[in-house]
């Protein structure tokens, strides 16, 4: 069984059976559920409600957006199909078009035999928990009814917010477009064959920037493994070392997590990247804080960064050189932008290269962080090399323990937690611990039925072993 419901929206592999997998059957009535949870939310009566709907390049694709348009439109919903657009340009879209919702269909980072449904409010976010689950209930009770022939709802295309969302990028004050044309960068960019390959090339002819794009075909099939992590990217680094390019940039199939490699072809590090972003943007606090006040929201004196649990401490480190102060959320970018909303921070995101700044919007955003990223670098004035060593230098071990249908998670991330109830503990999301000089985080996956194992360290063999430890922990417990 693949059918994976979470705060991360449904998720599963294409074809098999109905309760198992992502099927039409399925996509119907978790579309349904959907929209009948936007109808009760929506107190304007007064107009057709509108859904948009855009999808990246996965080969599933086309089939699953032709079941969700035909679902809301028999829900009696208007849709807006904006086509191959990124999960950012989705979320924007909502925003701009004044829609009462949005549903992305992508699988992130997932094979190329997943797809997803990403569900989102009127203010272009992800549903919070308690909204999901009462999706979710819906569709377990399938409470709905569809509209009758005179109240179907129409459909259109608009193919415009690619350049909507590129130029809401470029107006971003703290984004130096003469710098950075005046830095006259090479880059080269890997976009997995999905929609990075059609929005990317645009943004960098926007921004002045010379590229050479690998893996632009936006047909589904991808050339590697989608997640943006070292061990997938043998191609770009290979070209890096090359010595042509100023640095590479490497997006997943719906753009919204974002990894970028060092000139000589060795990774800055995909934790870094929100890392060094977050560092041009607290450098800038004066000029945030005018714009602010400008957009007539609140300021502060102490600048606030959050990220989620499993990400590194060197945004912790950074943030507080700046004089600011650091939060942690939970896993899951709505539980992220929830904290960020909650203590005020001015920028956020999680150390899979996922950026949220709420200047532009409360969503992960590549366009944003690549636009950020060359601004620092235009005004640093380094190599892509040197400014990787001008941040707190942390490992991070990424291990994963497969799960079987027997396997008691709760039952295990207790057991962890006694063990060591002498150190630091939280548990906000599974069981993270603490040490002085180090830590680890055991969690289960919203998106794959898998325990995510991550660990801190100040050494890559000190990082892994301390993951290695408490993997062999969970599999004496099996």
């Amino acid at each position: 069984m693949t059918l994976i419901k979470s705060i991360s929206g449904i998720r599963g592999t294409i074809g098999g059976h109905t309760g198992d997998t992502l099927n039409p059957l399925d996509i119907v009535k978790f579309t349904t559920a959907y929209a009948t949870f936007i109808a009760r939310s929506t107190t304007d009566t007064r107009r057709p409600l509108k859904i948009i709907v855009g999808r990246d390049a996965r080969i599933s694709g086309d089939m699953v957006k032709n079941v969700v348009c035909g679902t809301l439109m028999g829900c009696g919903f208007d849709v807006v199909n904006i086509g191959l657009a990124t999960t950012p340009t989705t979320e924007l879209a909502v925003r701009m078009s004044g829609a009462d919702g949005g549903i992305i269909i992508t699988a992130s980072h997932n094979p190329r035999q997943w797809n997803a449904l990403k569900l989102l409010n009127s203010e272009g976010e992800f549903l919070t928990a308690a909204d999901g689950a009462e999706v979710l209930d819906i569709a377990a009770r399938e409470a709905f009814e569809y509209a009758d022939v005179d109240h179907l709802g129409h459909y259109i295309e608009d193919n415009s917010f690619d350049d909507r969302h590129i130029q809401s990028v470029i107006d971003l004050p703290l984004v130096d477009l003469d710098a950075i044309r005046q830095a006259r960068f090479t880059v080269c960019v890997d976009t997995i064959n999905s929609v990075g390959g059609i929005i990317l090339p645009k943004l960098l002819e926007r921004l002045g920037v010379g590229y050479k794009i690998l893996n632009g075909t936006p047909d589904g099939d991808f050339a590697h493994n989608p997640e943006p992590l070292e061990k997938n990217l043998g191609g770009i680094m290979d070209e890096l070392k090359k010595g042509r390019y100023d640095l590479g940039i490497v997006v997943d199939p719906d753009v919204d997590r974002l990894a970028f490699i060092c000139e000589d072809g060795t990774m800055f590090g995909e934790e870094y990247t929100l890392v060094s972003v977050a560092d041009y943007v607290l450098s800038n606090q004066n000029n945030q804080n005018n714009q602010s006040t400008q957009n007539n929201q609140s300021t502060q004196n102490t600048p606030i960064t959050v990220s989620n649990l499993s990400s590194t401490r060197a945004l912790r480190d950074v943030t507080e050189q700046h004089g600011g102060q650091y939060f942690a959320a939970a896993v899951g970018e709505v539980n992220v932008t929830t904290k960020m909303k909650e203590v005020g921070a001015i920028i956020g995101g999680e150390g899979n290269g996922g950026v949220i700044y709420p200047e532009s919007h409360y969503g992960r955003d590549a366009l944003v962080g690549i636009a950020l990223f060359l601004s620092n670098l235009a005004h640093k004035g380094c190599k892509v090399s040197e400014l990787r060593r001008q941040y707190p230098n942390y490992f991070i071990a990424k291990n994963r323990i497969d799960l079987t249908p027997e396997t008691d998670v709760d039952a295990i991330l207790v057991k962890v937690k006694e063990m060591y109830k002498d150190e630091q503990v939280n548990d906000i999301d599974g069981v993270k611990i603490d040490f002085a000089d180090s830590w680890v985080h055991l969690r289960k996956s919203n998106t794959e039925p898998i325990i995510r194992v991550y660990s801190e360290a100040a050494t890559m063999e000190q990082a892994d072993a301390l993951g290695k430890k408490l993997m062999q922990v969970v599999y004496d417990m099996q």
